[in-house]
């Protein structure tokens, strides 16, 4: 195992002392050697992962922690393996867990409590605007960096859009019981998000309380406590503290208060210079950028030029170092290629697009210079085929074409992009998606927001 973690580690990370094992897994500090970082390093056994049924729940975890990108969750910087190991690069998080001020029946003073359950709710609110439900929201759960602002970390049980059944609705039991919304214990089906709403309410409870509102050593007691919102208010909680955390453990998931009621209470406002909002700082070392969330859901790309491609996004949706399928040696059915890489300029990329579709006989309509959706003539078996091609100018002298599927059969899209597409811009590719991705031969495999090798491991040429 120490020569496994040296081969892996020592040209880019040196592995320090263990702070923390779970059942399959332990963390240790770590620095990265070019910068002097302090880093957390998240060992699993592969091994162990496999034979607890757990190798879903890695991917999907790691999914989700990517996708969610956060001042108030802890970044996953990247992801590394061996044929006997998985490695998590996480930031590191020195203050321990918000748990430990509690612990014992302590409470907070209101404004400390306010202060970090406005930090839970900005961050919980950008993981639902990316599709991502935690479903674990606890005080264990949640970290305190060296400036004493909260983290979430752990999310081993979130859950992604792809997992609602057809009713929309998540059915998968799982948290901690004591936090757990009523919806999700009566087995029905639950929106992962009005569930995480009722957990942040309990963490709030707890700040304040310094004890659980639903307690009890019988179980099924415990359970109708919570199907009931039985609880009690601990004299000291202010008029306005009780008004809020009643509209948030409503046991009636459709009246519950939503995120966007919350941010408008006072009690949650105050303390607040301006709209709680965050702007995501620079990385000076991997460029990674991101424009100020509370601007996301208005962004309008300029009809000059395309937009810029978030480099981590790309390498990690480009790479089957995030597909934990090869890691774990699944063979799983490889998933059509939609996405290329090329040195050509935009305006090329789209002129080329819009002849090979006129040459299928496709109707093609061009939106904001660089969105090309083109409709086939003939129907299929589910109607005509409809497709969106974007392009993305990630730098000067790269640019990415994603491919996307709007309506029609799946298998008749598969063959226009692997049959039609491909041959058609082959001279302007530089690399197909999962053209060049990881073995899973013992190699050491990476994938990190620069594109760039790892020790011995394999780079994405993205």
């Amino acid at each position: 195992m120490e020569d496994d973690h040296r081969q892996l580690l020592g040209n880019k990370y040196e592995k320090g002392k263990l702070i923390g094992k779970g059942t399959f897994a332990k963390v240790y500090h770590g620095r990265e050697l070019a910068t002097g970082e302090s880093v957390a390093i998240k060992v699993i056994s592969k091994e162990q992962v496999k034979d607890q049924g757990m190798v879903e729940q890695i991917q999907r975890e790691i999914s989700a922690t990517r996708l969610v990108r956060h001042p108030n969750i802890v970044e996953l910087r990247e992801v590394l393996a061996t044929r006997s190991k998985i490695y998590y690069v996480m930031e590191y998080v020195s203050g321990g867990e918000l748990f430990d001020k509690v612990k014992g029946n302590k409470k907070l003073k209101e404004d400390v409590a306010r202060k970090y359950f406005q930090q839970l709710i900005s961050a919980v609110d950008f993981c639902h605007s990316r599709g991502v439900s935690h479903r674990d929201i606890k005080p264990e759960n949640l970290l305190l960096d060296g400036n004493d602002d909260l983290k979430i970390t752990d999310f081993g049980f979130s859950a992604l859009p792809e997992q609602k059944r057809l009713d929309g609705l998540l059915h998968t039991q799982c948290g901690t019981p004591a936090y757990v919304a009523p919806e999700v214990l009566r087995k029905k089906g639950y929106d992962g998000a009005k569930a995480d709403i009722w957990s942040c309410g309990v963490v709030l409870y707890v700040l304040l309380a310094g004890f659980l509102p639903f307690h009890d050593v019988n179980l099924m007691n415990l359970y109708r406590k919570i199907f009931k919102a039985e609880y009690e208010f601990p004299p000291w909680f202010s008029h306005d503290t009780r008004k809020l955390i009643s509209k948030i453990l409503m046991a009636d998931p459709e009246r519950r208060i939503s995120i966007e009621g919350i941010k408008r209470v006072p009690w949650y406002r105050k303390g607040m210079s301006r709209p709680h909002s965050f702007r995501l700082l620079k990385d000076k070392d991997k460029n990674r950028s991101v424009t100020d969330l509370t601007a996301l859901g208005s962004m309008k790309k300029s009809t000059s030029s395309p937009s810029f491609f978030n480099a981590f996004e790309l390498i990690s949706s480009m790479s089957s170092g995030f597909d934990l399928s090869t890691l774990f040696e699944i063979n799983a059915k490889k998933k059509v290629a939609s996405i290329f890489t090329s040195k050509y300029s935009a305006a090329t990329i789209v002129e080329r697009i819009e002849r090979a579709a006129h040459e299928l006989r496709f109707h093609v309509e061009t939106e904001d210079d660089f969105k090309i959706r083109m409709e086939g003539t003939e129907e299929g078996r589910k109607g005509a085929l409809a497709v969106t091609a974007e392009v993305f100018e990630m730098t000067a002298e790269m640019t990415v074409v994603e491919f996307t599927k709007d309506s029609g059969d799946t298998l008749e899209y598969e063959k226009f992009c692997e049959e039609d597409v491909r041959p058609a811009l082959k001279d302007i590719v530089w690399t197909w998606q999962g053209d060049d991705g990881c073995s899973s031969n013992g190699d050491v495999c990476s994938s990190n927001g620069d594109g760039e090798a790892n020790g011995n491991g394999i780079g994405y040429s993205c």
